[in-house]
């Protein structure tokens, strides 16, 4: 990169976190009061932004990060519909990606498209960036991934995918899927989980897998500080151990997105009770859902 270029320094500070108050779009009643945006874009500092689709376009309402570095930007997962008429993904990146080039301008600059895991929700948007100048689709299938990243040389690799200056620590993660992928962002200090964890219903492909994921993420949130814990849905009201329905379309009594570590030590107490008996489980912000 030319030097003549301001840099970021994205090590100087230890990450704190800030607040996420933050009022996500949920829904409406009916389809003529949905006045909500197709995505919405919350700025959670200058180089981070958390999206959301719109349940009005899908009712998984997948939540979206991008993350920008001194040499390229990265989008983790592209959500649950593939025409950009009804998902207008691609414009409203392009925007923040002007937006911020705007800020911090670059002669060059370049968008990395990572996944979460291949479920469809997940990558449905892939196409609306196959032809984007620029651009690195990285596909979420296991092969794909786990290529891309190292893991199948080394199941147990903790891969760094660095967006110049800003790195993230990049972990396989299977037990929901086989190609889960948990990422950690040295900057914000977010560990973001994907489906593995959230406040929701925990879908468990493999149980055994599942397991050592999350003892795995206990042992590495403990050698790191980690400001939020962050899933890509929200399924569960306000009421301890009470989700919505499935293809529910408005969830005006979400709680928060964001969870702790905390939060993965009650999933392996809850994983230990059940022992070698796996089955559906309600805590007061998930539900252990085996699905084999």
């Amino acid at each position: 990169m030319d030097t003549a270029i301001s840099l970021i320094d994205f090590t100087a500070v230890t990450p704190q976190p800030r607040p996420l108050d933050v009022r996500w779009i949920h829904g409406s009643p009916s389809a003529k009061h949905n006045t909500d945006p197709d995505i919405q874009a919350h700025r959670y500092d200058e180089h981070t932004f958390i999206l959301r689709q719109n349940m009005a376009i899908d009712y998984e309402a997948p939540f979206l990060f991008l993350l920008f570095g001194n040499e390229r930007a990265v989008l983790i997962d592209t959500g649950a519909t593939a025409s950009a008429e009804f998902f207008p993904l691609r414009r409203v990146v392009d925007e923040l990606v002007a937006g911020w080039l705007a800020r911090h301008p670059r002669r060059e600059y370049h968008l990395l498209v990572l996944h979460t895991h291949p479920h469809g929700d997940h990558v449905a948007g892939d196409g609306q960036f196959a032809d984007r100048p620029g651009t690195t689709v990285v596909g979420a299938d296991l092969a794909t991934a786990w290529e891309y990243f190292g893991f199948g040389e080394d199941p147990d690799a903790v891969a760094q995918v660095d967006l110049g200056g800003r790195v993230l620590e990049c972990l396989p993660a299977p037990g929901h899927h086989e190609a889960s992928v948990v990422f950690y962002d040295r900057w914000t200090g977010f560990l973001l989980t994907g489906d593995t964890v959230y406040p929701g219903r925990l879908y468990i492909q493999d149980w055994p897998a599942f397991t050592r994921t999350i003892d795995r993420l206990i042992d590495f949130s403990a050698r790191r500080p980690v400001t939020h814990v962050l899933g890509c849905h929200i399924e569960m009201t306000r009421q301890p151990g009470v989700d919505y329905p499935i293809r529910t379309t408005y969830q005006p009594d979400e709680p928060p997105l964001q969870m702790t570590t905390a939060h993965l030590h009650e999933i392996r107490a809850a994983i230990e009770e059940l022992g070698d008996r796996p089955g559906r489980r309600a805590h007061p912000l998930f539900i252990l859902w085996p699905n084999p």
